[in-house]
C-alpha cells in the first residue's frame, strides 16, 4: 500500500473505526494503541481549554459530553487549540433543556480566543474628527465575538471566575446579548440589552454608521433612534469596540 492511502486509512479510522479499515491496515499496526491515545489527547485539549465549564458540569458529565464531541467532530485545523471551537454547539444537542451550558462553553472559549485574536488600536481623536458620518463605514475590533443571551451564563461564569458560590441556571425574563472582545491585554465579557446587541450585529454584518442609524430609527423612531446611535457609538469607542472607519 502506498504511503499516502495508508495514512488516509489511519486517519479515517481514528476518526471512525471500522473493522474493514482495519484489516486493511493490518494487525501488526496495534491500531487501539494509537485510538486510546488520540481519544485521550482530544479529551485532555478540551479539559484543557474549558476547566471553569468542567468544574461547573462535574467531571463525569464533561467527560460524556467529550465523548460525544470526539465521535462528532473530528480535529479540522493544523492546532489542537482550535478543536475547542464547536463545543458549545455539541453541549446544546446534548442538553437542548441546559442552554445555561451551551453559554458557559462559548464564554470561555471566546475569552480565550479574542486573547490571541490580532491587534487592532483604538481611533484616534484626529480620525474621528475627520469622519464623514453620512459615508463611514465603522470596522470592529478583530476580537469582538457575539452570541445571543437567554441564559444568566454571565453571572454563573463571573462567580466561577471569581471564586464565589455561582447561581442556579435560569432562563433570563428578557433575551439579550453577550459580548466578548481584547481591550489592551485583557480580555472582556460583557452582557447587553436585546437593543444593543442587535445593533452591534448590524454594525458587524454591514459596517455603515448611517445604516445603523436608519435601522434605529426604524426601531425607536426618527429622534429617538439617532439620539440611541449616539449613545451607542459613544459607548463603543470609550470600550475600544471600533478600531477603523473606512469611506467608501
Amino acid at each position: 500500500m502506498a504511503l499516502a492511502f495508508w495514512q488516509q486509512d489511519f486517519c479515517d479510522w481514528l476518526r471512525q473505526p471500522s473493522d474493514r479499515l482495519a484489516q486493511r491496515l493490518g494487525p501488526a499496526a496495534r491500531l487501539a494503541v494509537y485510538q486510546n491515545n488520540y481519544r485521550s489527547q482530544l479529551v485532555g485539549c478540551l479539559e484543557h481549554s474549558f476547566p471553569l465549564l468542567r468544574g461547573w458540569m462535574g467531571e463525569d458529565a464533561f467527560l460524556g459530553a467529550a465523548v460525544r464531541h470526539i465521535d462528532a467532530c473530528p480535529p479540522h485545523a493544523w492546532t489542537l487549540d482550535a478543536y475547542a471551537d464547536g463545543f458549545h454547539a455539541t453541549l446544546a444537542q446534548a442538553y437542548p433543556h441546559h442552554p445555561d451550558l451551551r453559554e458557559l462553553a462559548w464564554i470561555e472559549h471566546a475569552l480565550n480566543t479574542a486573547f490571541v485574536a490580532a491587534d487592532a488600536a483604538p481611533l484616534t481623536a484626529e480620525q474621528l474628527a475627520a469622519a464623514d458620518w453620512d459615508r463611514a463605514v465603522l470596522r470592529l475590533t478583530p476580537s469582538l465575538q457575539l452570541l445571543a443571551a437567554t441564559t444568566n451564563a454571565e453571572a454563573i461564569w463571573s462567580a466561577l471566575w471569581e471564586q464565589r458560590p455561582p447561581p442556579d441556571g435560569e432562563m433570563l425574563a428578557e433575551p439579550g446579548g453577550l459580548v466578548v472582545w481584547r481591550r489592551g491585554h485583557s480580555a472582556v465579557l460583557r452582557q447587553t440589552e436585546a437593543l444593543e446587541y442587535a445593533a452591534l450585529c448590524q454594525l458587524r454584518d454591514d459596517g455603515s454608521f448611517a445604516a445603523l442609524c436608519d435601522w434605529l430609527a426604524d426601531c425607536l423612531g426618527e429622534e429617538a433612534g439617532i439620539a440611541q446611535a449616539g449613545a451607542l457609538l459613544a459607548h463603543w469607542l470609550g470600550a475600544e469596540l471600533i478600531t477603523g472607519i473606512d469611506t467608501p
